[in-house]
C-alpha cells in the first residue's frame, strides 16, 4: 500500500528550523568573540544586566540570564573576586542578597554600553547591506515583541535595549 509523502514544510516551519540551526552556531561564535576580549559571554550578560537596570537580587539575575542559581553564584563569585560587583544586604528581605556594580564594574559596564566589546560581533552584521540590516532590526524587534506578549521579556545582548 503506497504511503503519501510527508507534506512540504510551510515557510514558518522552515524559519523555525533555520533559527534552530543558526542559534547554537551564532552563540558559539559569540562566546568565542567575547573570550577574545577577556570576558566570558555569561559574565558580559550579567554585567550588562546590572548596568542597564541597576542592582538585582540573585534570583532576578538568574531568571534574566536564563541560568541556574548555582551558575549565578559562580558568576557573581568570579566578578566579585575581580572587584566588578559586590553583594549587599536587601533593605527589606533578610534572606535576599542584592548584587550591584562596583565603581570599576560601572566603568566596565559603560565601556560595554559604548559598543567596544560588541564591535567584533558587529562585523558579522556589517556584511549585510544597509537595507538588510534595517529589515533584520525590524524583524527581530517584532519577534521580541511577540515573545514579550507571551511572557518572555528580552533584555538585549548585554541587558540593554537590544
Amino acid at each position: 500500500m503506497p504511503t503519501e509523502p510527508p507534506p512540504e514544510p510551510d515557510d514558518a516551519l522552515m524559519l523555525a528550523r533555520a533559527f534552530a540551526s543558526f542559534g547554537p552556531v551564532y552563540y558559539k561564535w559569540l562566546r568565542a568573540c567575547f573570550a577574545e576580549s577577556g570576558v566570558s559571554f555569561p559574565r558580559m550578560k550579567l554585567l550588562g544586566a546590572l548596568h542597564s537596570s541597576g542592582p538585582k537580587i540573585m534570583s532576578e539575575l538568574g531568571e534574566e540570564l536564563g541560568v541556574t542559581a548555582r551558575n549565578v553564584t559562580a558568576l557573581v563569585d568570579a566578578l566579585e573576586g575581580e572587584g566588578l560587583v559586590r553583594r549587599v544586604p536587601h533593605t527589606t528581605d533578610r534572606r535576599a542578597t542584592v548584587i550591584e556594580l562596583t565603581p570599576a564594574g560601572a566603568k566596565y559596564g559603560l565601556e560595554m554600553a559604548s559598543g567596544g566589546h560588541l564591535d567584533k560581533v558587529a562585523e558579522l552584521f556589517r556584511a549585510l547591506s544597509a537595507d538588510e540590516q534595517e529589515q533584520l532590526r525590524r524583524l527581530v524587534a517584532k519577534l521580541e515583541s511577540l515573545l514579550a506578549g507571551r511572557g518572555f521579556g528580552t533584555g538585549g545582548l548585554c541587558g540593554g535595549d537590544g
